[in-house]
This record gives C-alpha cells, sequence and structure tokens, in this order.
C-alpha cells in the first residue's frame, strides 16, 4: 500500500513539473508497478493473487481509451474534409463582432445539453465545432477546449443521467437498500454548483490556459501576411457576374482585389459597381488562410492556377490528396530574375503555385508577370511526395513547418453521415460506444475522409499512456486496500466533529481521490462510506450522497480522471500542468460553495 502511495506521489511531482514527457512518466510508473508486484505478489487470504500483471496492463484494452483513440480518429477526419467549418462559419455570422458571446453561448449550451445526454458524445460533437470556430476567430484552441470538457461536466451535475458517475451512486445506494435517486432529485444543487462553475469557466480559465500552438505539422502560423495570387474567372462560376460592393467583391472574402486583367485591358481600383464576368483574371492579395479556403471551396479555380505551358498536360488536381506548403526561393537561384513561366518550376515538380509573397514591397501585377527574387516566398499545392522532394531542390528552400493537408471537402457528407451515425448509436445505446467509434474509425478511412497515415496521427499516444497508467494505480490502489485505509482515516479523524465541518472534509477526500482514481471506481468506493457516516452521526444520509456525486465529478484537476479530459488534450495541446492550473482554483471554488450552500440547504446552519 505505501509503495503504491509512493509511486503515485512520484507520479503526480513528474507529471507537474514537466521535466520528463508524458510518456516516459507513464512507462516508467507502469513498470515500477510491474516490477513490484511480480518481485513481491500480493495474495489474499486462500493463497490466490489479488494483483496480476494481466490486471495491471488491462488498461490498454479498457473500452474508454478504445473509445477515445477512436472518437479523435473520426475527429480528424471531420477535421481533414471540413465538414463543420459550415457551423462555425455560422456562429461567427451571428456574432459578428461579439466572438466572445459565440464562445460563451456554445460553452452554456454544452452544459444544459450535458445534463440529458452522456458528456462525451457532447464534447465529441463539440471539439471540432469549437476548433473551427476559435480559428475563424482567430483564437487558440487551447483557450476552447479545456472550458468545453469542465462545462460539459459542470452539465452532468445537474440530473441523474447527466453523468455515469450519478447512475452508479444510484446503483450502490439501491444496493445498500437505500431508495434510489430520481431524475430531478439533486438538479437543485446540482445547477448551483454548475452555475457557479460556469462563471469561472467561461471568465476565469481561458485567462490561465496558455496561447500554445499545435503539435509541428498540424499547425502553420498564418498570420496576416500577404500573398499575390490569381483568380480566374470561370463561365457558370459564382464570381462571373459579380458586382463589386464598396470595391470588394463578396466571393473572395478576406481577400484585397489589386487588379483585373479583362483581355489587354487593366482595371485599378476603386471598383466602384464592376461587374466580374467569365474570362476576367483578377489579381489579389490574401493571406494563406483565405487562399486556402478559397481554393478548397472551389477546386475548379486551382486547373487555372497552373502554369499554361505549351509542352504540359495540365489536369485538375485531386485536392484531397494535396498539401499546401511554403517555398522560398534560395540565394543563387536559377529562378532568380525568372517569372514563373520561365522557370520551369511546374514541370520540374509538379507543384501548382498558388501565391507569391514578397516581403520588401507588395506587388501589383499579375503573377505569371513577376520576376522573382531570392527570399520571395511562394505558396505551392502538390502531392505529398512532390512537395517532400522539394528539399533536395538546390533552387528552393522548403518551410518544413508550413505543410498542410488541403481539405477533402467533396468528402465532407460521408465524414457527417459517418460522425453522425456513431453519436446517434452511442446516444441511443444501440451500440456501446466504444464499438461505434471504432466502426466510425475504420468508415472514415474506408470511406476516403482520411488516410491511414492521418489517422495515425490522430491516434494521442499520450493519452493512450496516462489512461493506461492511470488504471493500473487505481487497481493496485484499491487491491492494496490503499483507498479504503483513506476513506476510514478520515472517519476516524473527524469522529465527534460538527456534521458541516465532516461533510465538507468528506467532500474534499473524495474530489482528492476521483483526480487520482477514475471518478466512477471514487463513486463506487465511497458511496457505502458516504451511508454509514451519516448513519453513526444520525443525520440526513443525501447530503452525503451529494458530496460523493458532486466530489466525484469535480474531476478538473488532472487529465486521466475523466474522460472528455482525454478528449481535448489532444486538440488543446495541453500538458499535465495544465489541467492542474485551470482545473484546481474550480476545485477549491466548488468545495467551498458546497461546504456553505449544501448544510444552509438541508437545516445545518
Amino acid at each position: 500500500m505505501w509503495f503504491v502511495f509512493a509511486v503515485i506521489a512520484a507520479a503526480i511531482v513528474a507529471y507537474s513539473i514537466e521535466d520528463f514527457p508524458i510518456e516516459i512518466t507513464s512507462l516508467v510508473t507502469l513498470g515500477a508497478l510491474l516490477i513490484f508486484f511480480n518481485l513481491f505478489p500480493l495474495k489474499g487470504p486462500d493463497g490466490d493473487l489479488l494483483l496480476t500483471t494481466r490486471m495491471l496492463v488491462a488498461g490498454f484494452a479498457e473500452p474508454a481509451l478504445i473509445a477515445i483513440i477512436a472518437l479523435l480518429v473520426v475527429g480528424q477526419g471531420l477535421v481533414q474534409t471540413g465538414a463543420l467549418d459550415g457551423v462555425a462559419n455560422k456562429l461567427v455570422e451571428l456574432g459578428t463582432g461579439r466572438g466572445a458571446l459565440v464562445i460563451i453561448g456554445s460553452l452554456l449550451f454544452v452544459a444544459l445539453i450535458s445534463g440529458f445526454l452522456n458528456n462525451t458524445p457532447v464534447v465529441v460533437i463539440f471539439i471540432p465545432i469549437m476548433s473551427a470556430l476559435a480559428e475563424k476567430l482567430d483564437k487558440s484552441a487551447s483557450s476552447v477546449m479545456m472550458p468545453l470538457s469542465f462545462a460539459a461536466i459542470l452539465g452532468g451535475m445537474t440530473t441523474l443521467i447527466g453523468s455515469s458517475t450519478n447512475l452508479l451512486v444510484s446503483g450502490s445506494m439501491a444496493s445498500l437498500g437505500l431508495e434510489q435517486l430520481d431524475f430531478f432529485s439533486f438538479t437543485l444543487p446540482g445547477s448551483v454548483l454548475a452555475g457557479v462553475g460556469l462563471v469561472y469557466v467561461v471568465f476565469i480559465a481561458p485567462r490561465l490556459l496558455p496561447e500554445r500552438s499545435a503539435k509541428s505539422g498540424d499547425h502553420v502560423n498564418e498570420d496576416g501576411r500577404q500573398f499575390i495570387a490569381e483568380v480566374k474567372v470561370l463561365p457558370g462560376s459564382l464570381l462571373a457576374g459579380e458586382q463589386s460592393v464598396a470595391g470588394m467583391f463578396l466571393q473572395l472574402p478576406g481577400m484585397t482585389v489589386r487588379l483585373i486583367q479583362r483581355g489587354d485591358k487593366a482595371i485599378l481600383p476603386p471598383f466602384d459597381e464592376t461587374t466580374l464576368q467569365a474570362g476576367d483574371t483578377v489579381i489579389v492579395a490574401a493571406t494563406r488562410k483565405a487562399l486556402t479556403e478559397l481554393f478548397s471551396h472551389n477546386p475548379d479555380l486551382v486547373e487555372d492556377t497552373a502554369l499554361p505551358m505549351a509542352d504540359e498536360d495540365v489536369t485538375k488536381p485531386k485536392l484531397g490528396s494535396r498539401i499546401v506548403a511554403e517555398v522560398v526561393i534560395a540565394p543563387a537561384s536559377r529562378m532568380d530574375g525568372r517569372t514563373l513561366a520561365l522557370s520551369g518550376f511546374h514541370s520540374q515538380t509538379n507543384c501548382i503555385v498558388l501565391g507569391i509573397q514578397r516581403r520588401s514591397r507588395m506587388i501589383r501585377t499579375s503573377m505569371n508577370d513577376i520576376r522573382l527574387e531570392a527570399g520571395d516566398v511562394i505558396l505551392v499545392l502538390g502531392r505529398r511526395d512532390d512537395v517532400t522532394s522539394l528539399r533536395n531542390n538546390p533552387d528552393v528552400l522548403l518551410m518544413e513547418w508550413s505543410t498542410r493537408e488541403m481539405p477533402k471537402r467533396a468528402f465532407a457528407t460521408r465524414a457527417l453521415l459517418i460522425f453522425g451515425g456513431v453519436v446517434l448509436a452511442a446516444a441511443t445505446e444501440v451500440l456501446p460506444i466504444e464499438v461505434a467509434a471504432l466502426v466510425g474509425a475504420a468508415m472514415m478511412v474506408v470511406g476516403r475522409c482520411l488516410n491511414v497515415r492521418q489517422a495515425a496521427r490522430a491516434v494521442d499516444r499520450r493519452v493512450m499512456l496516462l489512461v493506461a497508467t492511470a488504471l493500473a494505480l487505481g487497481v493496485s490502489m484499491q487491491a492494496t486496500g490503499g483507498a479504503s485505509f483513506l476513506a476510514h482515516g478520515l472517519v476516524t479523524a473527524l469522529d465527534g466533529m460538527d456534521p458541516a465541518v465532516t461533510l465538507s472534509a468528506f467532500f474534499f477526500l473524495i474530489v482528492v481521490m476521483t483526480n487520482v482514481l477514475s471518478n466512477n471506481a471514487t463513486a463506487v468506493l465511497f458511496t457505502p462510506i458516504a451511508v454509514n457516516m451519516a448513519q453513526e452521526m444520525g443525520v440526513d444520509v443525501m447530503p452525503f450522497i451529494l458530496a460523493v456525486i458532486f466530489g466525484a465529478n469535480c474531476s478538473f484537476a488532472t487529465p486521466i480522471s475523466y474522460q472528455t479530459n482525454l478528449l481535448v488534450m489532444g486538440p488543446g495541446h495541453y500538458s499535465f500542468s495544465d489541467f492542474v492550473r485551470a482545473g484546481t482554483p474550480l476545485i477549491v471554488l466548488l468545495w467551498l460553495t458546497f461546504s456553505f450552500y449544501i448544510p444552509w440547504l438541508y437545516g445545518w446552519f
């Protein structure tokens, strides 16, 4: 028992100080448990092993872990197809000029529906929505992902079905001969705690979270740098016939039109009531983000950005199989002083140039008329192998950090149907969530919403090892009697104290345990203790039951304590200490609220 306590303490310290990667800490912790209990087997009175190697490594086959990994793959399918960008755009339109209100409203909505739906599918639904929304509002994903998980957990405190923890407590009460909880048995106190917690989650927690960028390769620093690009107005396209409004064209969002080339005529700004015609070439200045969105929504336009060389057969690229990257014209490059057409870049590399950026000044001419200079940045589109081969091209320098897949928008509807099927099957309990998620992940790959490499990259090894290690620690604590030792020690220490003080201390112990063990294990362990404590003190058992329900749901200080925390850990790019930093004040706030409100509610004050 004491060895397990020491391992838990060491693991928490190692996770928090982050001198070692989470993966290393998890493996060392798990290895220590395996070695110790193999050298010193834990046996019961009858000689049977109470803790086996199979039990310690069973976390790798835990259904919850399978569900988390599969759901990350499903979510990646939505990201790769841009399936939820439309939802995010609608939310942004509704909150134009009020971006913060859109995020606040989304978090409150998540909290509301989490009282009536399982937390996990709710968070799964909103992870890609909040991610896209944060990107549209130029916010870091780390500022919204943890609040999303916390809002769902708080909402789950308000009804019986809001969390599996609540159902387990109700079931344990029945096994102890007590009446089970009703659907709204604790909605009033739960709503008070959730309301207090949501104020913190909405207004304070985002300020405590770092503005952390995505993992390398998943995020591009898409700032306000402008590229010069040209867009061909095709017959029958949305651009054909569009009239400018205040000098801007609505079908070219986020872009500044520098020049319209109509045959031999160049139309310069201001573009007052100018109407675009089929065959026009529009020269625009736009950020990489704006260009990527334009070409991903209108793949036919890419064909016309390719260089029309006489000896080339330019075919329309399959955007879903290609990536966008930035390359710099190298010093002494053969491309220096030449136009794109004369440089032969497209024929040599099979990459299409989408835009050109010159840091020294803004260019106002057709992209194909620009004579390149050393230091110019060109935005290219190509197959992964073709873009990767640019590393060996002496004429250009590939910016490795800049590569990013082009959204496969042609498969967006397919991805949404798969995602909807997963959520529906899990929410209606037609299939267990791990089964529904695993099938959905497979369908995302088979349906070409993402490839195997993208699916593998979606699997966060930190989450996988954290879950397996946490479950091994939980099993060890229960098998060695450590959890029971702590619980009964509290009862003895508080013997004779005022019921309100005892209740407050009991709640605090449960909170500590739920952030080390799982919330469900904590609920099952402490429900009978809560009943015994209330009966011994001769007071109403309900406040102690509420301490178990609300305390076990206060899984905010560690990512391993609740499934939704693990779900947002990867998309939010969080470290272990981020949960400690943002979750601990919330726990203290809820503990104080519970300690004063519940005794008052039951007339103990």
